[in-house]
C-alpha cells in the first residue's frame, strides 16, 4: 500500500493523540490545583555554574563582611564564601541586607544563592530552607552595662528594660521562658541591627539584651563597658541558609567544607578573625582597654602623621605600627627599661645600631626604625608564608627573635603541624621555655609563651585602630553612663601590658 495509511492505522494515531491530550489536560489541571510552577528550573549549583557567580547574602557587620584597609572586602564569612566560590571555580558577589527577615526571604525567593551571614539554625515549619554544614557553635548571651542592672539568672532579667533584634533563635527562646516566667517582658526592634542594640547597651539607652556570644565577643573590644551575665540555653551551632530541596549544592557545600577541615583552611580563616579573643575576659582587660581608647584621642594623634610617614617609607601600615608602638612602649617616645630597651619602639642598642638608629628616643627615628626592622624580619622568612601569617609571625620575631623562630619552625614539622601557619606556630613556641623539647634547639630555651601574647595584644589594638573611623565618634562623642576610668592617666602609672622585650639574637 506503499506511504499510505490503513484505516486502522489511522484509527490507532487518533487514539493516542487524544489519550495524550487527556493526560496533558489532566497534569495541568492537578498543577493549578496543587498551585506547582510549570516552569522547570535547573538546580541551584548548574545556574551558579553558568552564571559563573556564586550570590551570596550577608550583613555588614564585624562577624561577617566589612570594607577593610583600602575598601577590600574583608570578613569571616566573606572569607568563607570566596573560599566555597573558588573552589566551585567561579567568581562571587555579596548583597547585604539588614535584617535576618530580608536575608531569609532573599533566600526563598531565589535572589541569591545561599546566606553566610552568621545565622543560627532554626526549627523551619514551613520547610522552606536547608541547612549546610555547622561551622561554629555560640551561646546567646545576656549582655548589660558596667554599673547599671545587673541580672544574674532569669528570674531577675524579668525586671530589666529588655531589647532585643528582630528574627532568630533569641525571640524563639524567649517565647518559650514566658511560660515559665510570666512577668519576662522584651522588646523587638524590627529597624535595628546587634551591633546597634549592643551600642545603645554601651550608651545606658538600654539596660541589657540578648546575643550571640562571637558577636558580643568582637563588639566588648570598641564597647568595654559591656558585661557578660549568663547564657540563656545551650550552645546553638552557625551555619549557612539554603533552599530547600538543593541537594546537589548541598552536597558541594559539604564537601568543600569537608576539604577545609582536612587542609587547615577552615582553623586559619577561624584564627583570623577570633584567635586573639580569649585574651579580652577580665576587668584588668577592661581598663587596659578603656585606656587604650582615651590614648588613641590624647596621644596618637601627635605621632599619626609621623606613623604616615613611616608608611610610605618601610611599606607597612601605619595603624600596624602604631599598634606594635602602643604595645612597645604607649606612645610613649622617652620610654625606657631596666633592660636598655628605649623609645616609642622600645629597641635595644644593638638593634638600633643595626638598623641605623642613631637617637632611640626621637620618635621618628625609632618609629622608622622599628618599621623598618619588622619589615626586614618579614623579608627573611621563607617565601611560601603567605598574608596575615607572614606577618603574626615576624611580629614574634621582633618580640622573641628570629632565631627562636625557626626553631620553633622546626618544632612544629616534629609534630606534624604546618610551620606556615600562625595559627600552628602559637601551639609550639610555648614549648621553647620547656628543657625536654628547647635542649635539642639550636638557639636553646626561650621564653615561649612571651610572643604569643605579644602578637595577640599587638593584633587586638591594631583591629581597633582598624575601625577606629566608625566607632570613634561614638566612643569620643558620647560618655556612657556607666563609664569609669583610673583617676589618673600618667604615662607610667596607669595599668598597662607587662613588658615583653625583643631579643636580637640572630
Amino acid at each position: 500500500m506503499g506511504g499510505q495509511t490503513s484505516p486502522y492505522q489511522g484509527a490507532a494515531l487518533l487514539n493516542r493523540f487524544i489519550s495524550l491530550a487527556i493526560l496533558i489536560g489532566c497534569f495541568g489541571l492537578a498543577l493549578a490545583l496543587t498551585g506547582c510552577d510549570w516552569r522547570m528550573e535547573s538546580p541551584k549549583i548548574t545556574q551558579i555554574r553558568e552564571r559563573g557567580v556564586l550570590r551570596v547574602a550577608t550583613r555588614n557587620a564585624p562577624t561577617t563582611y566589612y570594607l577593610g584597609r583600602d575598601q577590600t572586602p574583608e570578613g569571616f564569612e566573606h572569607d568563607l564564601a570566596q573560599s566555597f566560590a573558588e573552589y566551585l571555580h567561579v567568581g562571587v558577589v555579596f548583597n547585604i541586607y539588614h535584617s535576618r527577615r530580608e536575608l531569609l526571604a532573599a533566600v526563598h525567593h531565589g535572589e541569591v544563592d545561599l546566606a553566610a551571614a552568621g545565622l543560627t539554625q532554626f526549627r523551619d515549619p514551613d520547610e522552606k530552607f536547608s541547612f549546610g554544614p555547622a561551622y561554629q557553635n555560640v551561646d546567646q548571651q545576656v549582655v548589660c552595662r558596667r554599673g547599671g542592672p545587673r541580672p544574674n539568672n532569669l528570674l531577675q532579667l524579668a525586671g530589666v528594660h529588655l531589647v532585643i533584634a528582630e528574627g532568630g533563635g533569641v525571640q524563639n527562646r524567649l517565647n518559650e521562658l514566658k511560660g515559665l516566667i510570666p512577668h519576662l517582658f522584651w522588646k523587638v526592634e524590627p529597624s535595628l541591627s546587634v551591633e546597634q542594640i549592643l551600642e545603645k547597651v554601651w550608651l545606658g539607652e538600654i539596660d541589657c539584651t540578648i546575643a550571640d556570644s562571637n558577636v558580643i565577643a568582637i563588639n566588648r573590644r570598641y564597647y568595654p563597658e559591656l558585661v557578660v551575665k549568663f547564657p540563656l540555653g545551650d550552645a546553638t551551632p552557625l551555619a549557612w541558609i539554603l533552599p530547600k530541596g538543593e541537594e546537589l549544592l548541598s552536597l558541594e557545600l559539604d564537601q568543600w567544607f569537608q576539604e577545609m577541615k582536612k587542609n587547615g583552611q577552615l582553623e586559619s580563616i577561624f584564627e583570623r578573625y577570633y584567635g586573639y579573643l580569649d585574651y579580652y575576659h577580665d576587668d584588668y582587660d577592661y581598663v587596659e582597654n578603656r585606656v587604650f581608647m582615651v590614648r588613641i584621642n590624647e596621644r596618637l594623634p601627635e605621632y599619626e602623621e609621623i606613623f604616615r610617614e613611616a608608611e610610605k617609607k618601610v611599606q607597612t601600615p601605619w595603624k600596624l605600627l602604631a599598634a606594635l608602638a602602643y604595645q612597645e612602649s604607649q606612645w610613649d617616645p622617652h620610654a625606657k627599661s631596666p633592660t636598655g630597651v628605649r623609645g616609642m619602639m622600645m629597641l635595644t642598642q644593638e638593634t638600633a645600631d643595626h638598623i641605623g638608629v642613631r637617637n632611640r628616643m626621637d620618635p621618628l627615628e625609632s618609629i622608622i626604625g622599628g618599621g623598618g626592622y619588622l619589615r626586614s624580619l618579614k623579608q627573611k622568612l621563607p617565601s611560601e608564608i603567605g598574608e596575615p601569617d607572614r606577618t603574626w609571625i615576624a611580629l614574634a620575631a621582633y618580640n622573641v627573635g628570629i632565631g627562636h623562630i625557626h626553631d620553633a619552625r622546626e618544632l612544629a614539622l616534629q609534630f606534624g603541624k604546618n610551620p606556615n601557619l600562625w595559627v600552628d606556630l602559637q601551639t609550639v613556641l610555648p614549648l621553647l621555655s620547656v628543657e625536654k623539647f628547647h635542649k635539642n634547639l639550636k638557639r636553646g630555651y626561650a621564653r615561649g609563651l612571651e610572643p604569643v601574647q605579644y602578637v595577640k595584644r599587638i593584633r587586638h589594638y591594631y583591629d581597633i585602630l582598624e575601625r577606629w573611623n566608625l566607632i570613634g565618634p561614638a566612643i569620643t562623642g558620647t560618655t556612657p553612663k556607666s563609664a569609669s576610668l583610673p583617676a589618673s592617666d600618667a604615662a607610667n602609672s596607669l595599668p598597662g601590658n607587662p613588658p615583653l622585650r625583643k631579643r636580637s639574637s640572630g
